[in-house]
């Protein structure tokens, strides 16, 4: 509680649902009683008009009921209530009221009771006008320096400006450039209109530049010439405010400090009556109204500021006198003088509070009690230390990032899919090359543990996948309440998707009050994208998987899908996307293997993903806790990089048709240009064809979006399949080395660190990144080189790479240092590799690799494998030589990329060299820095002859040809030998080369 509050004097509470506004308030001696103290009259939008006379509250008795001089129930709303002398041949105050589509003047009169029930009041109309024009506030006073009396003007919703001299209608003007109405105000001492326009500058309109404009009869443009003989109409001032005001205030109570007060959403500005600043106040809170008031000190204005924080603070210019604390956030505020109390400040809430307050403190006579003074027990102070130790220590060691969840949920989420595909199905493609397009249901059951407010259901699959409603907006749910929200889920593309799960989001608001978000997961069925067909006996791609268990049927595996198989033995199995890829499957008669073949690597995954899954459940039903499965194959890293390429060359043609694109805009825009100057220039020119050019702009422009279009669609296509494919290469790593299930999940982070490519950040910049990360900390070499990494200021700023061969090094480097026992860990450890006599004790996995037997795989041919990952030819001592010798070219890269350019040179060298080329170091510097030498002296001389001869020839002449042939063939036998030295360490070369790509 506040110290500094408003002290409460009389208050009341004006009706229930209606509201109020900044024009619905008033004070003054509306009744004319003559002894100069006010009445608060009150008016709402609901048509309710109130007049109160307060005083303090003595007794219980009585209260707001009892200060209440009148109610009356107007027929419209209540925009604005005003107190003034708006009769010309009386000088009491009356009663203006403003509706929207009516001013009515009123005569409150009140009559002396001779009894027990006291005075009595009376609302008297004494005119209104009908307007025609809806009505959005107004002003009154002494306009064109009239006396004893004051007019009144009405700014309407579009912009015009009504005059009324009491009971009559004088004219109307709309003011220029009008979009929105602004508060409005009038200036006595210069006798103009202020106001703020939507262009969020100040205008000052002076009466009589109003009264000599051009009648507005109807609106008219700004740009039009005038039908009448009046004048356009212009503002005397205007000041930029950079913001909408929310009122403005004339103050008249002292005329030494002439000045004009506008309160903005962010600021106070105070202008002189010319339109110059005085002074301006940024405020650090969300003005609600405000009120000058008249200064004991000279040349100063004291102001009320109400705001949205409660507030009420009294401002002297711009310094803070004084805060109040109030209940609500007040709309209208006024001082106003009754018989017990002068200056009350009277506040006006949107809701109908009226509070009557006055300025001061409330302090607080609360005194704490005495605390029995008892002796320390420390026995039980140190147990009670160890207990909030031991919690302290459990939550330190947790390092999640998200908070955990409570035990007892708000509300539970299940989903469940069919079984059964739909009849009919709910696809927007019927059939893909002649195959029907199925359909799942997926039904979410949602329980609710506690009132639930605002709860909306969001479902998210990976394309091309997609749902028939992906937003549900569900209603109020109460304790215990049940629903089941169902759609429909599909193929959408013409190619497999690479990930068959689902997330649902649930966004709800607790009984609290707080927001939280639910999200559960669903795994749609293999069945969705494929169909069961025939096996095929020659494919391109094939992958092996081992295990440790006899062979198991794939018709019990894959039921589903064996009922239409062809094969009835169970060894062959065969899956027919939508999209066109065929994936056979086959289990091995004579041993515990299993193959995958295709003719598409990427489409393979799916497949590969099911059947280590279901061997995994099967197995688990067994009771089979010794399980295990691995690959003992070579990596398919070529035929990864495949679809590597493809996807980083649609990006490339995507940044291209971006750049053509923008060329042909800006050559558009200059014969557009050229056009216009054309048209408007009076003395008629020939086009010289550039209307021809600009149709043909045109049409390459409309050309270059359809093929930007259709290239964003397969750039979309070939980042699901690059995804695929980088599943399966993580599924392989995984099954190769046996890493674990947290391994798996850095390995597949890594690989793919964004799941959809942007303009801005694309896959290859990112797996490059991350990939990089993981060589320089947990699978770096040494502990130096993971120091000297790590020391090292941020990398290079993300974008679009020249080409792949940096991102193939390093997905190689990483694979083949995994394949050597690096460890994934998210800890900046060193790694320790594992020895190779280790290694090659237990195969990767724990399971021993089979040798082949000819007819394992019945009719289907297995193709030689190309590409060799593990086992690779040494490299000679040469091409070590060479090797250190490019090290000292790459002294300006990063250490970290001449470590990874080392690696990736030399992937197949087994870790017992590594001591050998330390001793070979020393002779083989001197070995190539001879090379070198050699070599350019020999390129100085083959230049220096080639010169020589060309100036020999142009000189001599014809009659010394023989001699100079002569000469030539000397020369020419002397290059054959260098040629021949050259073209052999050429060919050295390309031998290296060849073998450390390999």
């Amino acid at each position: 509680m506040s110290l500094f509050k408003a002290r409460d004097w009389w208050s009341a509470t004006l009706g229930e649902g209606e509201e109020f506004d900044q024009g619905c308030l008033c004070v003054g001696d509306v009744d004319n009683s003559g002894t100069g103290y006010d009445k608060v009259v009150v008016g709402s939008y609901m048509g309710m008009l109130r007049i109160f006379f307060p005083h303090a509250n003595k007794s219980s008795e009585g209260g707001p009921a009892d200060a209440q001089l009148l109610e009356v129930q107007l027929q419209n709303a209540i925009i604005q209530v005003e107190v003034g002398k708006f009769l010309s041949c009386s000088d009491l105050l009356h009663l203006a009221v403003l509706h929207p589509r009516k001013l009515s003047v009123y005569c409150i009169s009140g009559t002396a009771g001779h009894i027990y029930h006291g005075d009595q009041y009376q609302l008297k109309l004494v005119y209104e006008h009908n307007l025609q024009r809806t009505a959005c506030n107004m002003t009154f006073g002494t306009f064109g320096g009239v006396t004893d009396h004051h007019y009144l003007c009405i700014q309407s919703m579009d912009g015009m400006l009504m005059f009324f001299e009491q009971d009559s209608y004088t004219f109307g003007r709309f003011l220029p450039g009008f979009l929105l109405p602004g508060p409005l105000a009038y200036n006595p001492r210069t006798d103009s209109f202020l106001t703020v326009s939507s262009a969020r500058q100040l205008e000052s309109y002076k009466y009589e530049t109003l009264t000599v404009a051009s009648d507005a009869e109807s609106r008219q443009d700004a740009n039009l010439p005038l039908k009448s003989g009046g004048k356009r109409l212009m503002p005397d001032w205007t000041f930029v405010l950079g913001e909408q005001a929310l009122d403005i205030c004339v103050p008249s109570f002292s005329h030494s400090s002439a000045s004009v007060l506008v309160l903005g959403e962010r600021n106070l500005f105070c202008f002189d009556d010319n339109g110059h600043i005085r002074f301006m106040k940024k405020l650090e809170f969300n003005p609600s109204c405000f009120l000058p008031y008249a200064s004991v000190t000279d040349g100063t204005i004291n102001l009320l500021l109400g705001n949205h924080n409660n507030m009420l603070q009294v401002y002297q210019n711009v310094t803070l006198k004084w805060a109040a604390q109030l209940s609500f956030v007040p709309v209208a505020v006024r001082v106003a003088n009754f018989p017990e109390l002068k200056g009350v400040v009277v506040s006006l809430s949107s809701d109908g509070h009226l509070f009557c307050s006055y300025m001061g403190t409330d302090p607080s006579f609360f005194t704490t009690p005495k605390v029995d003074a008892r002796e320390a027990d420390y026995e039980q102070v140190e147990a009670e230390m160890k207990k909030l130790q031991r919690c302290i220590r459990e939550l330190t060691r947790t390092q999640d990032i998200l908070p955990k969840t409570d035990t007892g949920e708000d509300l539970l989420v299940n989903a469940t899919v069919s079984s059964r595909m739909d009849k009919p199905s709910r696809a927007l493609i019927l059939d893909i090359d002649g195959l029907p397009v199925p359909s799942v249901t997926v039904q979410v059951h949602l329980k609710a543990n506690s009132v639930l407010q605002s709860s909306k259901l969001f479902v998210c699959v990976q394309p091309p996948l997609a749902v028939t409603q992906d937003q549900f907006v569900l209603e109020p749910m109460g304790v215990g309440s049940k629903k089941v929200v169902e759609f429909s889920a599909y193929l959408n593309g013409r190619y497999p998707p690479a990930d068959l799960t689902g997330d649902i989001t649930i966004s709800y608001s607790s009984p609290t009050g707080c927001p939280r978000v639910l999200q559960s997961r669903f795994v749609l069925p293999l069945a969705l994208v494929c169909v069961p067909t025939s096996p095929a006996k020659s494919t391109k791609f094939k992958i092996t998987v081992d295990t440790n268990q006899p062979p198991v049927d794939l018709s019990s595996i894959f039921q589903e899908f064996s009922a239409k198989a062809e094969d009835k033995d169970g060894t062959c199995l065969a899956f027919q996307f939508l999209s066109g890829a065929k994936v056979t499957m086959l289990a091995s008669k004579t041993s515990q293997r299993y193959r995958v073949q295709s003719d598409s690597f990427e489409d393979m995954w799916l497949v590969v993903k099911e059947l280590v899954q279901r061997f995994d459940q099967h197995f688990s039903k067994l009771g089979i806790k010794d399980f295990k499965k691995s690959f003992s194959g070579t990596l398919p890293l070529q035929d990864y990089f495949l679809s590597v390429d493809r996807h980083f060359q649609l990006r490339v043609n995507s940044q291209r048709y971006q750049d053509l694109l923008s060329d042909q805009a800006a050559q558009f825009r200059a014969i557009q240009r050229r056009l216009l100057a054309r048209f408007k220039d009076k003395t008629p020119a020939p086009l010289q064809n550039l209307d021809t050019l600009l149709d043909a702009t045109y049409n390459q422009m409309m050309a270059l979006a359809d093929a930007a279009a259709e290239n964003q669609v397969l750039l979309v296509e070939a980042f699901v399949r690059v995804r695929s494919a980088t599943h399966l290469l993580v599924l392989l790593l995984s099954l190769w080395q046996g890493l674990t299930p947290d391994q798996t999940a850095i390995l597949e982070a890594t690989l793919l660190p964004v799941l959809q490519d942007t303009p801005q950040l694309g896959w290859e910049e990112c797996c490059d990144a991350a990939v990089s990360h993981l060589l320089r900390t947990c699978l770096s070499r040494s502990p130096k080189d993971q120091a000297t990494s790590l020391a090292q200021a941020g990398g290079p700023e993300l974008c679009l790479p020249q080409d792949t061969s940096r991102l193939k090094r390093h997905i190689t480097l990483l694979c083949d240092r995994i394949g050597k026992g690096g460890r994934l860990t998210l800890c900046s450890e060193a790694n320790v590799q594992v020895p190779a006599q280790v290694q090659s004790l237990v195969a990767p996995g724990g399971v021993e690799p089979i040798a082949e037997v000819a007819g394992e795989w019945g009719e289907v041919d297995v193709p030689k494998e190309t590409t060799k990952f593990i086992k690779q030819k040494q490299p000679s001592k040469k091409v070590k030589k060479e090797k250190e010798s490019k090290e000292k070219k790459d002294v300006s890269l990063e250490p970290s990329e001449v470590a990874v350019r080392e690696e990736a040179e030399r992937p197949g060298e087994p870790l017992k060299e590594a001591k050998k080329e330390k001793k070979e170091k020393k002779e083989s510097k001197k070995d190539s820095s001879k090379e070198a030498k050699e070599l350019k002296e020999e390129s100085k001389k083959e230049s220096k002859k080639e010169s020589s001869k060309e100036k020999k020839e142009s000189k001599e002449k014809k009659e010394r040809d023989k001699d100079k042939e002569a000469k030539e063939a000397v020369k020419e036998s002397g290059d054959k030998k260098v040629s021949r030295k050259s073209s052999v360490k050429v060919k050295e070369k390309k031998k290296e080369s060849e073998a450390v790509e390999d």
